[in-house]
C-alpha cells in the first residue's frame, strides 16, 4: 500500500469509528508519526545502500559500509516495532 493510500485508509477508518477516545487517537498519532519517521530513515538508508554498492564495486573501504549498515538495521528495527505496536492495538481492539 502506498503512503497516500495508507493515510487515506487510516483517515476514513478513524472517521467511521465513533468509539475511539482522545487517548487512543493521540497514541495512534504518536505511532504513525514514529512509523513515518522510520519510513524516511529507511528511504535514506536505501539511498546509502545504493551508494555503498557503488563504493564496493569500485574497490572502496568496507569499514565505512559497516557503520551505514548499522544505521539501516536501526531504522528497520524502529519500523518493525512501530508496525507491531499498530498490529497489537488492532488485535486488542478487535477482541
Amino acid at each position: 500500500m502506498s503512503v497516500a493510500g495508507f493515510l487515506a485508509h487510516s483517515a476514513l477508518a478513524a472517521a467511521r469509528d465513533q468509539t475511539r477516545t482522545a487517548a487512543i487517537i493521540a497514541t495512534d498519532h504518536d505511532v504513525l508519526t514514529e512509523l513515518f519517521a522510520a519510513a524516511r530513515r529507511l528511504g535514506w538508508a536505501g539511498s546509502n545502500l545504493n551508494q555503498m554498492t557503488k563504493v564496493l564495486n569500485s574497490g572502496g573501504d568496507i569499514a565505512r559500509i559497516e557503520a551505514a549498515l548499522t544505521d539501516v538495521r536501526r531504522a528497520a528495527i524502529a519500523t518493525r516495532e512501530a508496525v507491531e505496536r499498530i498490529n497489537n492495538r488492532q488485535k486488542d481492539g478487535a477482541t
